[in-house]
């Protein structure tokens, strides 16, 4: 189908193996230079560009569309402050390297469904898989952004590099032929050992070395409690709303999802079905996304409830080691006496989630199971890995780094709620005693979150609504599209203060 543009078929751009089809519209309101823009800009976020890719020069892209150069540059110069794309001196153009593909479409955007998957049952017959939904894995530095209040990410800046290498190299010194054998798919006894003494007087969760399985993190953790504990038509109790990587995961092996509204008491015990055998994920520290804390009342109705139905509990503690007011509470594991609790644990969160560490406290009972169905999924994680974590913890260096950033982190929770209230007055928001963000409401009158996040983005600070920070919502009329995903953990006080004044002068614009 051809386009009336200016008078004339908009041609197909080449510079290298890279086409850009570009269509400047006639009857477009916005200006040349903006289509040219937006549709740059829409082929590297949906992927058809990627990172190093070459571009025409500014030159050549005026000649082809037949406009001023100018109007070329200018499109160029607002993709290149916006951290789309670079030039290299006497090279030429180029997307950004730092951009991760497709991986943060923004909320508005959507790229075309993938063909469902073909299986066969061996006599040739083929039948459609199910679709597979998956969380958002974006990588912050998508942008080069002013501020980016991105979710989950902790501070790059106090990795305990010196010791962590010190650790690193004492081990490989005295590694033989650990590096070339195979070693228990449940993980090295050594670190086993110093979570479990670790998890005592900081959760509160009494449990043997031997309960323990190492995972790859809290999405491995899913995977193995999923696929011991989950069958097709089984029901998986969720936090309405919860974490996308969780629920997709029980969806992925054919649970049914129930999900369970949360208030500002944690998971809404009372809607609990009463059916056996089910399985439930809950975040009761700090949950995901709102930040609310589960209250002991609900705490001991959710174990009741799971002894009742003959059901267990999924407890995610993912950032459970930042606790601003009071002391450390105890965690659902702590609580429970009848083994109905499975809880996972992450180092992603205190250390980063490039070390592929987490753990599994498995009930005594399905200790067994859980090693089996372990050694199904993989032979185990990376022994160097586990034995510098064994050591940082065993030489009370993870206390001491626990205790650092966890001052640390209160600071920058106290900065990002005082720059709130100095640019926005008194602001209602949760789960601050807890954890690596806060959750903001916005005020009567402001527009939707997935709108301020556009904002903000053009401004060139990111926050997140619930959708981009991998929430999944099952009631549209929930209240949550007035909620906005602050993390805060990442960010120094001053960037935190210019972020939260950029992002009102971009609402007050």
């Amino acid at each position: 189908m051809s386009i009336a543009t200016l008078g004339r078929t908009s041609p197909v751009i080449r510079s290298g193996h890279v086409q850009l089809s570009i269509i400047l519209r006639e009857s477009e309101k916005s200006t040349l230079q903006t289509q040219i823009f937006d549709q740059i800009r829409t082929m590297i976020l949906n992927g058809q560009l990627r990172g190093d890719d070459p571009l025409p020069t500014t030159r050549e892209l005026s000649v082809q569309l037949g406009v001023s150069r100018n109007t070329a540059v200018l499109a160029y110069e607002r993709l290149i402050a916006e951290g789309y794309i670079r030039t290299k001196p006497y090279v030429g153009t180029f997307v950004s390297p730092d951009l991760p593909d497709t991986a943060f479409l923004s909320a508005g955007e959507t790229t075309a469904t993938p063909p469902p998957m073909q299986v066969t049952d061996g006599s040739g017959a083929g039948e459609e898989a199910p679709h597979l939904r998956t969380h958002r894995l974006a990588d912050p530095n998508r942008r080069r952004l002013a501020a980016d209040f991105w979710v989950g990410r902790p501070d790059a800046r106090t990795f305990p590099m010196k010791a962590w290498s010190q650790h690193i190299k004492a081990r490989l010194k005295s590694a033989g032929s650990k590096l070339t054998s195979y070693s228990d798919p449940a993980g090295l006894l050594e670190l086993r050992q110093a979570i479990a003494k670790h998890l005592a007087p900081a959760r509160g969760v009494v449990c043997d070395p031997e309960q323990i399985i190492i995972v790859g993190g809290c999405q491995d953790g899913f995977n193995l409690v999923g696929r011991l504990l989950v069958h097709p038509g089984s029901t998986a109790v969720v936090e309405s709303p919860c974490y996308q990587g969780a629920a997709f995961v029980l969806e992925s092996l054919g649970a049914k999802l129930h999900p369970v509204p949360i208030d500002r008491d944690g998971l809404d015990v009372t809607q609990l079905p009463h059916v056996n055998g089910a399985v439930a994920y809950v975040t009761p520290s700090h949950q995901y996304p709102v930040g609310v804390t589960m209250s002991l009342q609900r705490r001991i109705e959710l174990l009741s409830w799971a002894t009742q139905y003959d059901a267990y509990i999924m407890e995610d503690d993912y950032d459970s080691d930042f606790r601003f007011v009071g002391s450390p509470l105890t965690a659902l594991k702590g609580l429970d006496r009848n083994e109905r609790v499975i809880y996972l644990g992450t180092f992603s969160k205190c250390m980063g989630p490039g070390l592929r560490l987490g753990y599994v406290v498995a009930p005594r009972r399905l200790v067994e199971s859980f090693r089996r169905m372990k050694m199904l999924m993989n032979n185990g994680q990376s022994w160097l890995e586990q034995a510098a974590m064994a050591d940082f913890m065993a030489s009370g260096e993870f206390g001491r780094h626990l205790r650092r950033i966890r001052q640390l982190y209160r600071e920058r929770r106290d900065a990002l709620l005082g720059a709130l209230h100095k640019h926005f007055g008194e602001c209602e928001v949760y789960g601050e005693q807890a954890g690596m963000h806060l959750v903001w409401k916005l005020p009567e009158g402001f527009p939707s979150a997935e709108e301020v996040e556009a904002k903000g983005l053009a401004a060139g600070v990111g926050v997140c609504s619930l959708a981009t920070g991998s929430a999944l919502r099952f009631d549209k009329n929930d209240g949550a599209d007035r909620l906005l995903m602050l993390g805060f953990v990442a960010l120094s006080e001053k960037e935190i203060e210019d972020g939260i004044a950029r992002l009102a002068g971009a609402l007050k614009g």
